[in-house]
């Protein structure tokens, strides 16, 4: 894997002297649509 989860591209990384701040929004969208695929397999069987 050549990146590590929660580090992919587009995730908004800033560092400052004082500050720094993280919000792996990349991250949640995959995560978000591996779950509702997962949702969808599962709903899809149920029937």
């Amino acid at each position: 894997m050549p990146y590590t989860f929660g580090k992919l591209p587009g995730d908004i990384s800033y560092k400052s002297e004082h500050t720094s701040f993280y919000f792996p929004i990349v991250t949640c969208i995959v995560i978000s649509a591996a779950l509702s695929l997962l949702f969808w397999i599962i709903n899809h069987f149920r029937r």
